[in-house]
């Protein structure tokens, strides 16, 4: 047996069962049980494996993942880990796999808050990706991040320490802004989001993966997808400081809706930002504090 055709092995399993990139998904998972490269696979892809223990619990390994793979886990799962900012996250079942749309946000909020020192909110941070990458990327010393499910907290919590940032992170468990209830007044210069949006009736018609194995916790936006932008917009003000910024992601089809509930909630200089293929990614506005109502001048 030689590795080509264990891949050509995985790969024909994974094309059967459905998989949409079974060579990739065959080689990677090949990689990992081999603890090899694409370099190292390369050069010894038709030598005959030795007999011998390790080569065998290798092959049963690589095997065993490929099983998990057709019945549709994400491999991102299988392989504990997706890449994010340039960062590697660990994630499993109890988060969202970090996704390269969310960068967006991430790299809006690195471009736009060049202060390391102002203080981020990250709500609902599932595996802490954005809130991680914040404080990795931009040095930012204050970012508190919330999320309902102590599952999630827990994967976040892993990756902060394995990016050495959990000095600068600190996670609290709650729904929403009430996981914010022991930090009584504390106020924040940016509030960063990736709620759950999905419409309800649309989450049976996704891909298995997405479907079968991500949290539907961290998935359901209720009927129309817009349940937690509703309670975000009408809480966020009072965690915000005066000129404090919010940022966050939709839907491609959710700009409008989500810009009218920040205006509504009195929030001003609400635009949408496209994502690299140009798809509407991220609702951003201004908190004006104190103020009654949003001078006119501002909105100039």
């Amino acid at each position: 047996m030689t590795l080509f055709q264990l891949l050509a092995e995985g790969s024909d399993m994974l094309q059967r069962s459905g998989s949409p990139d079974a060579q990739n998904d065959a080689r990677q998972l090949l990689l990992a049980a081999f603890e090899t490269d694409m370099v190292h696979f390369l050069l010894k892809r038709m030598q005959e494996l030795e007999e011998n223990e390790d080569s065998r619990s290798r092959i049963r390994l690589y095997r065993e993942m490929i099983e998990r793979r057709r019945s549709r886990i994400p491999l991102q799962q299988i392989l504990g880990c997706q890449e994010f900012m340039g960062l590697d996250f660990y994630v499993n079942e109890h988060v969202l796999i970090p996704r390269q749309d969310t960068e967006t946000l991430v790299e809006l909020v690195l471009e736009e808050q060049k202060d390391p020192e102002k203080s981020i909110l990250d709500v609902c941070t599932g595996s802490g990706c954005i809130a991680i990458s914040l404080a990795v990327k931009g040095g930012y010393p204050d970012v508190t991040a919330t999320d309902i499910s102590e599952e999630a907290l827990k994967v976040a919590r892993r990756n902060a320490a394995a990016l050495q940032c959990d000095e600068q992170v600190h996670f609290y468990q709650g729904d929403l802004f009430g996981a914010l209830e022991q930090r009584a007044g504390r106020t924040f210069d940016i509030i960063v989001s990736n709620p759950p949006y999905i419409p309800t009736a649309v989450i049976r018609t996704l891909e298995p993966e997405v479907r079968d194995h991500e949290p539907l916790l961290a998935l359901d936006g209720t009927e129309d997808g817009l349940h937690y932008y509703r309670r975000i917009a009408s809480e966020a003000g009072k965690y915000l400081k005066p000129d404090g910024r919010i940022y966050l992601e939709i839907g491609y089809d959710q700009g409008k809706a989500v810009s009218e509930l920040l205006t509504d909630a009195g929030f001003f200089r609400v635009r949408v930002c496209q994502d690299l293929p140009g798809k509407d990614r991220v609702v951003c506005a201004v908190w004006p504090g104190q103020q009654e109502a949003c001078p006119e001048s501002l909105l100039s």
